[in-house]
């Protein structure tokens, strides 16, 4: 480009300039719409050409500073369809034209119809066809992406055996992120080109699996009565805005993700209709692109028939470890059975049977009975015609693991044991304590005597020698205890002292 620009220069022809239109080269009928041309702040003139021809459509001069100019077609009809060029002259010097710029008309015929096949939600890697369907007398279909810079796509249409109808297919794949979007299609015959149809209705093109799936929770559970409340939860990542709930309604394909900021979806006071298969998807706002869906889960609604019975055999009192059959019977004609623990949040157990006659009955097998099996249950039936819509619950049964009460009366008298064990252990703690500290007091009353006091003598022995051995042999023994580190008194007899009073006893003897 820049050595095309050079050679231009040196030649002394200017450089091409740029043309578009707005709002944009498709416009409907009676629409207004500028052409603008862009090229230098030289430029003195701005030349407009339709359909390559060598005479000006238009010509006008720019204001001052500006270095493009603006055509403008008040109403847009037929007769404004076609290509366009446009050059500019700067100092008697002509430019290059600019590129061509094709102005199309919509909706002259009316408008045809868009579809997508197996469905507008497509997974990530995925594969689907864009069918668009318009009458006999348009034989060119084009199909156009909204907001994006890709051009528009063509084909030849055909003919439908059984319908007066012409039929154009667009297929994606593998499907990326980037072709997920608002397409519409319009349709045009051959001897007017440039002249198209309405625009079909819009078809949103959801691609999902190009983020982690999320998960749906529902409270306040899976299994509900008519007339609980139901509110559904969708868990994602941080950092999604966008999420959508979506429910499976037989074959019928998905139609498209019903977006909404909040991840709550509330469904109110529900019927037997709420009940079915739900999924939900995570996504970012103004986006076509979505999460992988989220596991599925199934909301029963309890109620249609009337209840089953539920027996517990051996019985309802079973030992920790052993083995439980819970028997669910049902008068009326059901092939499925429903097992459910009051206040789990698991969905519930299930049975299919091959033989549907009434009576039948669905037998749950718990084996290895812990704590956790312990709790009330009730029972519901079924058919696989309606799977999500349960008969009435059973009468509820109460199991009791009868090595419950044993184990904790077990763990009480244990945790009381360890109890009396510490309380005796700090018993005799403080009371070594209490005794070291009688020693240390005794042993601070040793202390010479003051002027006119003199020892008390016991009246049994004959003088003051029996008593000063009294004296030396408590000391010693009390120096021996401070020595081994028995004596924590505040106030301890020191060492020098204890052997002053030895000293003194030893010249009294």
């Amino acid at each position: 480009m820049t050595r095309t620009l050079t050679v231009l220069l040196c030649l002394g022809v200017p450089p091409k300039p740029s043309i578009w239109a707005d709002p944009g080269p498709i416009i409907s009928k009676g629409s207004p719409v500028t052409i603008w041309c862009q090229g230098s702040l030289q430029a003195d003139a701005y030349i407009l050409y339709k359909e390559r021809s060598s005479e000006p459509s238009d010509r006008s001069i720019p204001p001052a500073s500006s270095n493009k100019i603006g055509f403008l077609i008040q109403s847009m009809s037929s007769q404004h369809t076609g290509l366009y060029q446009c050059e500019y002259s700067t100092g008697g010097r002509l430019s290059e034209r600019s590129e061509p710029l094709l102005l199309v008309l919509t909706g002259e015929h009316s408008a045809p119809s868009l579809s997508a096949l197996p469905g507008p939600v497509v997974t990530s890697g995925g594969r689907v066809f864009l069918l668009c369907s318009a009458q006999s007398t348009l034989d060119t279909i084009h199909l156009l992406k909204e907001g994006g810079a890709e051009p528009p796509q063509h084909r030849k249409s055909e003919q439908r055996s059984y319908e007066r109808r012409w039929q154009a297919v667009f297929p994606f794949g593998p499907v990326k992120s980037s072709h997920g979007g608002t397409y519409r299609c319009y349709g045009s015959s051959s001897s007017t080109p440039n002249v198209w149809s309405q625009p079909s209705a819009p078809l949103h093109l959801e691609v999902t699996g190009v983020y982690r799936e999320p998960f749906l929770s529902a409270q306040p559970g899976p299994l509900l009565l008519p007339g609980d409340s139901l509110t559904l939860q969708c868990h994602s990542e941080p950092g999604f805005d966008r999420f959508a709930l979506t429910k499976d309604e037989g074959s019928t394909p998905l139609q498209h993700l019903q977006g909404q900021h909040s991840p709550s979806f509330p469904l109110g006071h529900v019927d037997l209709t709420h009940g079915g298969r739900y999924r939900c998807y995570s996504g970012h706002n103004i986006s076509y692109v979505w999460s992988a869906p989220s596991p599925p889960l199934d909301i029963l609604i309890a109620g249609k028939d009337s209840e089953p019975s539920l027996s517990a055999h051996p019985g309802p009192s079973v030992s920790l470890g052993s083995n439980v059959t819970l028997q669910c019977r049902s008068e009326v004609k059901a092939d499925t059975f429903h097992l459910h623990r009051e206040g789990s949040l698991d969905p519930p157990q299930k049975l299919r049977l091959q033989n549907t006659a009434a009576p039948s009955q669905a037998n749950f097998t718990i084996s290895h009975v812990t704590w956790g099996h312990q709790g009330t249950y009730r029972c519901y039936s079924s058919r696989s015609s309606s799977p999500f819509q349960l008969s009435q619950p059973s009468d509820p049964l109460e199991l009791v693991v009868s090595g419950l009460q044993w184990s904790l009366n077990i763990l009480i008298g244990v945790s009381g044991a360890l109890v009396l064990l510490l309380s005796l252990l700090l018993f005799l703690f403080l009371r070594h304590r209490c005794q070291c500290k009688v020693r240390m007091s005794a042993g601070a009353a040793l202390k010479d005597p003051q002027p006119g006091e003199g020892l008390e003598l016991d009246p049994q022995h004959n003088g003051p020698d029996d008593s000063s051995k009294q004296v030396t042999y408590a000391q010693v023994n009390c120096r021996s205890r401070l020595r081994q580190g028995v004596a924590t008194s505040p106030s301890p007899l020191s060492e020098e002292l204890l052997d002053k009073k030895g000293r003194e006893a030893e010249e009294d003897r």
